[in-house]
């Protein structure tokens, strides 16, 4: 499958948010689910540059990619439309966003964080040539969440 990017839209942002809905323990990812994550990710000053969706052959919102520059480094976040999780299609999602990172900014490094609870993601990263570089706890969602720091080098 063949991905193409645009930078979000305020519409896209709130579709987004209110309408993307994930069952079970990865409702964690809901936008809902955390007030100030949510109005940065609806904020357009906060998305601009940063923010891009993604959508397919026959112009299907997919996903979404975040990109954070500095230091050499692109910090990743990422989601992709529920329906579409879990079906296998991961992978070639997380290298299309890859290969965006590395052509549009320079750096050297890649890196993103994910819930320690998400193995099923943390596999697809692996996958992909991320490695764990740290554990670390963040206050989100209302409590205290263990994550991993991922890594991977560019060009790998």
């Amino acid at each position: 499958m063949h991905y193409f990017f645009k930078p979000m839209t305020q519409e896209q942002a709130e579709i987004i948010a209110y309408e993307w809905h994930y069952d079970g323990e990865y409702r964690f990812y809901n936008m809902e689910e955390d007030q100030e994550d949510l109005q940065e990710f609806l904020n357009p000053e906060r998305r601009q540059g940063s923010h891009f969706i993604v959508h397919d052959e026959k112009n299907e919102l997919v996903g979404f990619f975040t990109y954070h520059c500095g230091d050499h480094k692109v910090e990743i976040g990422l989601g992709m439309k529920p329906e579409l999780t879990g079906i296998g299609l991961g992978l070639n999602f997380l290298q299309a966003g890859i290969q965006f990172a590395e052509k549009k900014y320079i750096c050297q490094r890649l890196t993103l964080s994910v819930a320690s609870f998400n193995q099923r993601a943390i596999k697809v990263y692996k996958k992909a040539g991320f490695q764990t570089v740290e554990s670390f706890t963040q206050h989100t969602n209302g409590s205290n969440y263990e994550f991993i720091k991922m890594m991977r080098s560019k060009g790998k």
